[in-house]
């Protein structure tokens, strides 16, 4: 639409979300759809939170503060993040967004010139790609190896240096894939940044994760590698830990004073400020001690899902799925089954206007959840460039145990369904 400026074609979106209306759709036909799709804990909000937000609304806090965030909260994200990452943090680096989002978008413009380079985890959270080319930059994937458990270390990072990179997106433990960093990695990481990165380039460090380990694993921060708190900034917030997706609140530590100011004005200039309300409850969520009992209860609940989900996913004829050490995700690679189903000669034989808009691992996609009724989160949609020859499928495990068990057994009869995928294309809806 000429009406538009030219950059709107430049940035993409989140297509967990886009799924939503096709699962009503498919519900509307009167099928049961397993919602594997979103990564949103299934948990409820912890009472000791939820009666702090009350108690805050009662007590008037429901007018402006300050953009940055109101001075407790970063109080008690300045402490959390000192004492974790084992580095001095001060409030006054604390920057308070709506949500984890802001703080990808609002990074990549405040660092990133038009023409730098930002290199960033693939697969990884689908908005690292999607704000590169928002802000005309050059994106530069870091394809995380299979074989290692979807964690990087030098061999991976190094080749991919530029003069011209400014921005270095980390995320662990990851989306979609589970992956946790060990220390090991981070300081090989550090190193090649040290070594051979421009001294102006900053490290985007995704910790919104950080209290979902499974095994025993220990959250890890680049932050805390000798030279790196003066080049990272440190994200997370309250929609993973603490099972509040619609709290929209987040939060960054940034390298400088200076630099936190610079995204307080930016707060300034797209959202005034968050809502005090909930920024009491985040602060309740970070010091109280009734808070970690309640994290390690969901956390157990994850694992044990994962120990249901994963080995069923590798019965099936043509998948194999690494086990997640983090999040609550589950990611397979359904190359082999779109080899028995025909999901290669399909795609081939698509008009190349389609084919440009779906893949492999979105035919099945969208076969599984038109036909076998189990909504899931294709490859393409966890970054595009370079993943012509990578087919994996992402199935949320923050669902019920029942749920769970019905979804993966829907997955393995679709795995078998080869006449009707065959019939699935031949309709020619849905393909993307």
């Amino acid at each position: 639409m000429s009406v538009l400026a030219r950059r709107i074609g430049r940035i993409g979106s989140e297509n967990a979300f886009k799924i939503g209306p096709l699962i009503a759709e498919v519900e509307r036909r009167g099928h049961r759809v397993i919602r594997c799709n979103l990564g949103e804990p299934d948990f409820e909000l912890p009472d000791h939170i939820r009666e702090a937000v009350k108690q805050a609304i009662d007590d008037g806090m429901t007018h402006y503060v300050d953009p940055q965030g109101i001075l407790p909260l970063r109080e008690a994200v300045a402490r959390h993040i000192s004492q974790t990452r084992g580095i001095e943090v001060t409030p006054e680096r604390v920057v308070v967004f709506p949500g984890g989002k802001p703080a990808i978008g609002l990074c990549e413009e405040a660092y990133v010139d038009p023409g730098d380079e930002v290199i960033y985890p693939s697969p990884g959270y689908p908005i690292y790609e999607s704000f590169t080319g928002w802000v005309d930059a050059r994106p530069v994937p870091l394809h995380l190896p299979e074989d290692k458990g979807f964690a990087f270390g030098a061999e991976e990072l190094e080749p991919l240096i530029t003069e011209r990179t400014k921005l270095i997106v980390l995320c662990f433990p990851s989306n979609p894939t589970g992956g946790v960093a060990t220390r090991e990695q981070l300081e090989e990481i550090a190193e090649v940044i040290l070594r051979k990165a421009p001294a102006d380039v900053r490290i985007y460090s995704d910790e919104i994760y950080e209290h979902i380990l499974f095994d025993g694993a220990r959250h890890e921060s680049i932050a805390s590698i000798p030279g790196m708190a003066e080049r990272t900034v440190i994200a997370s917030g309250a929609s993973k830990s603490y099972a509040w997706t619609g709290g929209r609140v987040g939060w960054a530590v940034f390298p400088t004073v200076e630099e936190a100011e610079v995204f307080r004005n930016l707060n300034i200039n797209y959202f005034s400020c968050v809502p005090a309300y909930n920024q009491i409850g985040c602060k309740v969520a970070i010091e109280s001690p009734e808070t970690p009992p309640v994290i390690e209860k969901m956390v157990a609940a994850f694992q044990r899902r994962r120990d249901l989900v994963v080995p069923r996913l590798n019965e099936i004829d043509g998948m194999s799925c690494a086990m997640p050490r983090g999040a609550f995700y589950a990611f397979p690679n359904i190359a082999g089954v779109c080899e028995r189903l025909g999901v290669f000669d399909a795609y081939a034989k698509l008009p190349d206007d389609v084919k440009a808009k779906t893949s492999p691992s979105t035919l099945f996609q969208m076969f599984l959840l038109f036909e076998h009724h189990v909504a899931t989160v294709d490859r393409r949609s966890f970054g595009q460039i370079g993943t012509e020859d990578k087919h994996f499928i992402r199935l949320s495990i923050a669902n019920a145990d029942d749920e769970l068990l019905e979804g993966v057994r829907r997955i393995a009869d679709a795995a078998d369904d080869r006449e009707g995928f065959r019939r699935f294309v031949e309709r020619g809806e849905h393909l993307f």
